[in-house]
C-alpha cells in the first residue's frame, strides 16, 4: 500500500498546486474587469485618467489601462502579465470594462 501511495501523491500534489494556480489566475481575471469598470465609471464621470490608471494598479501591480471612447461610452481594457510563482509560466490577462460618458451632458453628445 505505501508503494502505491509514494507513486500517486505527487500527482495529487501536482494537481492540487495546478488547480490553486488556476483559481488564483480567475481571481485576477475579476479583478482586473473590476478595476476596469471602476475605472471607466471614473472617467465617464469626469475624474482625470491618472487617477483612473491608480485604480487599476491597485487591482494588480504593474497593470495598465487603454482607453477607448465610442459616442456616449467610455471603455477601458486593463491588462496585466502575470507569474504563477515558482512554475514560471507567464500569463497575460485582461479586462475590460465600459460606462456612460457623463462629460458632455449626460452622456449625449
Amino acid at each position: 500500500m505505501t508503494a502505491e501511495f509514494a507513486l500517486v501523491l505527487p500527482a495529487v500534489v501536482l494537481m492540487l498546486a495546478l488547480g490553486l494556480g488556476v483559481a488564483h489566475l480567475g481571481t485576477i481575471q475579476v479583478s482586473l474587469t473590476d478595476a476596469a469598470a471602476d475605472a471607466a465609471r471614473m472617467i465617464g464621470r469626469g475624474v482625470s485618467p491618472g487617477e483612473a490608471a491608480a485604480r487599476i494598479a491597485a487591482a494588480e501591480p504593474g497593470a495598465s489601462m487603454t482607453v477607448a471612447e465610442s459616442g456616449s461610452l467610455v471603455c477601458i481594457t486593463a491588462t496585466a502579465s502575470v507569474s504563477l510563482g515558482t512554475l514560471g509560466a507567464l500569463f497575460d490577462l485582461s479586462g475590460r470594462g465600459c460606462a456612460l460618458d457623463d462629460r458632455y451632458g449626460g452622456g449625449s453628445t
